[in-house]
C-alpha cells in the first residue's frame, strides 16, 4: 500500500506558510516539538515521544564469537522495525525508509564509537558480548530519525549487562540476584537533527512533520554530540546547498543537541532516584489516566450530623403534607365496600355491563334502564326489494344482547300479537307492470 499523497491545495498551503515563516502546528521554523522520555521496569527499555511520533527501543545482550577482523571488540547490532501500526504505508517488510534509518543510525552510533566495544570483550577471539538494539516505530508523524536516535542512545545508557566470571576457558554469567549488573561504557551521546529545505534551499525547517516532509525539496540530517563533534551527515534530495547553509544548520544543531542531552540526563537521574527510593517507576506508571475508575476512587468521610438533619427535615415535610391532605379530605363519601369518593363523582362504570355491576355490588337491579325509555319505533321501508324490513335501534341496545321476546302461551293474549307484529313483520313484494325481461 502506497502513502496517500497530499492534494494540490494542501501542498500550496504548506509552501506558502513556509515562505511566510509559519507552520501548520503553530511552531517557529527552528522550534522542536515537545520531547518526552520514559523508561520501562526492565533495564534498557525506553519510550520516546516527539510530538505525535512515538518510538520504543529495547536493548538486550548475549554471548557470541567476535568478528575475525576485530577479535577483542564486542558487537553492536541495530534493527529498526516499521510496522503498519505506525502508518498504513508501512507494509511490514523492509522498505527503503527502514533501510535508510538503519544505516544512518549504525553510522551515527557504531562508527562514532560512542559505546566502548573493547569493554564488551570477555575472552579475546572466543567470547564477547553482542548488544542488540531493537527500535520499533509505534506512530509516524514525521522525523522518525531524530526520535529513533534519541531512543537508541537513551536505551543504551539505561541498559545494564550481567556480570561474568572467567575461570580458565569457562565463563560464568551471574544472574541479577547474585551480582549487580554492569552499565555499558558510553563515551558520548550522538543525536540526529533533521532539516527540511524548500524553494531550492532558500527556506528550511527543523523537525519537520509528516506533511512537511511530503512537500520538501530535500533533507539534511546531522548527527552530533554536545562536544560539537559531527558524527554523521547525510543530504538527500535534488538540491544544491551552499557552505553558509551547512554552517547555519550545524550551529542550530549544536543548540538542539545540547538541550536534548540535558533532557536525557535529567530523565536518567529521575529514574535512578525512583529505583533507589523504591518509588513507582516505568512508563506504565507514568501514563496519565484520562478517566477515573471505581477502583481508584478513595472513600470520602460522611458527616452523620448533616445526614440526620436532612432526614429530620424530610420527615417534617412529609408530615406537614399528610396533615394538609387529611384536612382537605374531611368530606369523604363511602359508596360501597372498598369504594369511596372525595367531592363530586362516584364509582367508575368504565367498560362495565349491567350484569357485571350487579355481581360486584351484590344486589339486583330493580328496574331495567330500557323500561324508563320508550321502545324504539319500527320503520317499514316500502321498496321494490324482497329483503326484510330495517329496524333502527338506539345506543343502549347496541351494547346489550337483544332479549328474546317473551311469548305468552295463553291464547288470545295481546302481548303475543304485539310482539309478533313488531318482530316478524315483512314487506310484501309489489307486482311490476310490463312484460318480463
Amino acid at each position: 500500500m502506497r502513502d496517500t499523497p497530499l492534494s494540490n491545495c494542501e501542498r500550496e498551503f504548506i509552501k506558502q506558510a513556509v515562505i511566510q515563516k509559519k507552520r501548520i502546528d503553530g511552531r517557529q521554523p527552528f522550534d522542536y516539538r515537545k520531547i518526552r522520555i520514559k523508561f520501562g521496569t526492565e533495564r534498557g527499555s525506553c519510550y520516546v515521544e516527539l510530538g505525535q511520533t512515538r518510538v520504543f527501543a529495547k536493548v538486550s545482550c548475549e554471548l557470541c564469537a567476535p568478528k575475525a577482523t576485530r577479535p577483542s571488540d564486542g558487537v553492536l547490532f541495530i534493527n529498526v522495525e516499521l510496522s503498519p501500526m505506525a502508518c498504513p504505508s508501512f507494509e511490514g517488510r523492509p522498505s527503503e525508509l527502514s533501510v535508510e534509518i538503519n544505516r544512518l543510525l549504525e553510522r551515527c552510533l557504531k562508527e562514532s564509537r560512542c559505546v566502548d566495544m573493547e569493554s564488551l570483550c570477555i575472552i579475546s577471539g572466543e567470547k564477547v558480548w553482542q548488544v542488540r538494539t531493537d527500535i520499533h516505530v509505534l506512530n509516524h508523524d514525521g522525523n522518525i530519525i531524530d526520535c529513533a536516535s534519541i531512543a537508541a542512545i537513551t536505551a543504551l545508557t539505561h541498559f545494564r549487562r550481567p556480570d561474568v566470571t572467567v575461570d580458565g576457558s569457562n565463563v560464568i554469567v551471574h544472574p541479577l540476584e547474585e551480582k549487580d549488573p554492569i552499565p555499558l561504557s558510553v563515551h558520548h551521546m550522538p543525536i540526529c537533527v533533521s532539516f527540511s529545505f524548500y524553494e531550492q534551499g532558500k527556506f528550511l525547517l527543523v523537525d519537520p512533520t509528516d506533511k512537511e516532509e511530503k512537500v520538501m525539496d530535500g533533507k539534511m540530517v546531522i548527527g552530533m554530540n554536545k562536544h560539537r563533534e559531527i558524527c554523521t551527515l547525510q543530504v538527500t534530495g535534488q538540491m544544491l546547498l551552499l557552505k553558509d547553509q551547512v554552517l547555519r544548520c550545524s550551529n542550530i544543531a549544536v543548540v538542539k543537541v545540547a538541550e536534548t542531552t540535558d533532557l536525557i540526563h535529567k530523565a536518567l537521574d529521575n529514574d535512578r532516584q525512583a529505583r533507589v527510593k523504591g518509588e513507582k517507576f516505568g512508563y506504565t506508571e507514568s501514563v496519565a489516566m484520562d478517566t477515573i475508575t471505581t477502583n481508584e476512587m478513595e472513600p470520602e468521610e460522611v458527616d452523620m450530623d448533616e445526614v440526620e438533619e436532612n432526614v429530620a427535615a424530610s420527615l417534617k415535610t412529609i408530615r406537614e403534607s399528610m396533615t394538609t391532605v387529611s384536612s382537605d379530605s374531611s368530606d369523604v363519601e363511602i359508596l360501597d365496600k372498598e369504594v369511596g369518593s372525595i367531592g363530586e363523582g362516584g364509582p367508575s362504570t368504565w367498560d362495565l355491563e349491567e350484569k357485571e355491576l350487579v355481581e360486584e355490588q351484590g344486589h339486583k337491579v330493580t328496574g331495567q334502564r330500557s323500561n324508563n325509555k320508550s321502545k324504539p319505533d319500527v320503520v317499514v321501508l316500502d321498496s321494490d326489494s324482497e329483503e326484510e324490513d330495517v329496524i333502527i335501534m338506539e345506543g343502549d341496545q347496541l351494547h346489550t344482547k337483544p332479549k328474546e321476546p317473551a311469548f305468552n302461551t295463553k291464547k288470545g293474549s295481546s302481548t303475543e300479537s304485539t310482539n309478533l307484529t313488531q318482530l316478524q313483520t315483512k314487506s310484501k313484494p309489489k307486482k311490476r307492470k310490463g312484460k318480463p325481461s
